[in-house]
């Protein structure tokens, strides 16, 4: 939501080598990262859903990547914030990637996932 409600700061950390206009990106990736978390939600497009997850911050890891190094002047606790967020993709993926699997073959579904043990 932030993309749509705060967008300069997104504006600011979109690589200039990428054709058109920073805020036309910001507006892009933030309906990406709503669609498939809003798919997130039905059994029937979560696999899917959260595949698109796993993607996003992978398709992103570039505007990240210039956010570290533009923040590196900032005070500690920005320029921090700013290198976290490198790294901090990674467990999103994963994650995502874990959500993307499909039930188990016994239809109990995924441990975890509130399809009860039999």
């Amino acid at each position: 939501m932030l993309h749509f409600v705060v967008p300069r700061p997104f504006d600011a950390i979109v690589p200039r080598s990428l054709p058109g206009r920073p805020r036309d990106r910001t507006r892009i990736s933030g309906a990406a990262e709503l669609a498939p978390a809003a798919g997130l939600v039905a059994p029937r497009t979560r696999r899917a859903s959260a595949l698109a997850t796993a993607a996003f911050p992978v398709a992103v890891w570039p505007a990240n990547v210039k956010m570290a190094r533009d923040w590196s002047r900032r005070p500690a606790p920005w320029s921090g914030i700013a290198r976290a967020r490198v790294p901090g993709q990674v467990p999103l993926v994963v994650w995502a990637l874990h959500a993307a699997r499909p039930d188990r073959p016994d239809g109990r579904g995924r441990p975890g996932s509130g399809g009860g043990a039999r």
